[in-house]
């Protein structure tokens, strides 16, 4: 089982589009996966068909009522399972603090989780800044995807979270597996190819070769409650997260379930 977190301290670089897409490639290649929502706006959760959850059937409840992660999973058709986000997460902070025990949370929830089930990987949509419920992302994570929206503000966001991982590492006794996406990826403008040659500069190998292209369909793909694939398979947008994962598989960032 792989963990994914894709997280960026800047909000709208395609995080969300990532994890549905990046799972729905998964569930076209091999088994299906687990999709956490992490983040209290729900993004993700609303695109489900059936959005929005009781509270009591949500993330929070892992945190509040100590809830086993597999009583939380709803299936989601043609994308795998997803363990619904609630607006109630926005209090994990203020409720919990940030002792170590707080921070392993997830970790220790999917460790549970995969001795009950057969192996899956698992994409986390994190919300948009640090704090306990990001740091689960990191802490419980193989992987760290970080998307750049090829503009220099989302660029910044990446520097950030690049700053806070290594600042994390002394904690984590490792580094963390990163690697760096950009998405809304448009030829047409200069400055598209000015980020991606500073974020080559700042990231080297770990920017991904995959670039995610500025596509209308992904756009307007989660009004119809669909992934990429169901909505216009055929779209760049499609061919674009089918090739970030076979670049992620061929690393060997991503094991095949």
């Amino acid at each position: 089982m792989t963990r994914i977190a894709v997280f960026n301290q800047k909000g709208g670089v395609g995080k969300t589009t990532t994890v549905l897409n990046l799972a729905a490639a998964m569930y076209r290649r091999h088994s299906p996966p687990l999709l956490i929502d992490l983040d209290p706006q729900g993004h993700l959760t609303q695109i489900h068909e059936h959005s929005p959850p009781a509270v009591t059937q949500s993330l929070f409840a892992f945190y509040q009522d100590k809830k086993p992660l597999c009583d939380l999973e709803i299936p989601w058709n043609e994308v795998g399972y997803l363990i619904p986000s609630h607006r109630e997460l926005i209090k994990v902070d203020s409720i919990f603090g940030k002792g170590p025990a707080i921070l392993n949370r997830l970790k220790q929830g999917l460790e549970a989780l995969e001795k009950e089930s057969s192996p899956r990987n698992a994409v986390i949509d994190c919300c948009p800044y640090v704090g306990v419920l990001a740091l689960n992302a990191v802490f419980a994570a193989d992987l760290l995807l970080i998307p750049i929206s090829s503009d220099f503000l989302s660029l910044q966001g990446a520097q950030k979270v690049e700053q806070t991982l290594q600042a994390l590492e002394p904690v984590l006794k490792k580094r963390l597996n990163r690697r760096y996406l950009m998405t809304c990826y448009d030829r047409r403008r200069r400055m598209t190819f000015e980020v991606q040659q500073q974020a080559q500069a700042c990231f080297g190998e770990e920017l991904c070769k995959t670039a995610i292209s500025d596509n209308v369909a992904l756009a307007e793909s989660p009004q119809y409650k669909k992934d990429i694939f169901r909505h216009r398979p055929s779209s760049s947008g499609a061919l674009d997260y089918d090739s970030l994962l076979s670049e992620l598989l061929d690393a060997g960032l991503v094991i095949p379930t």
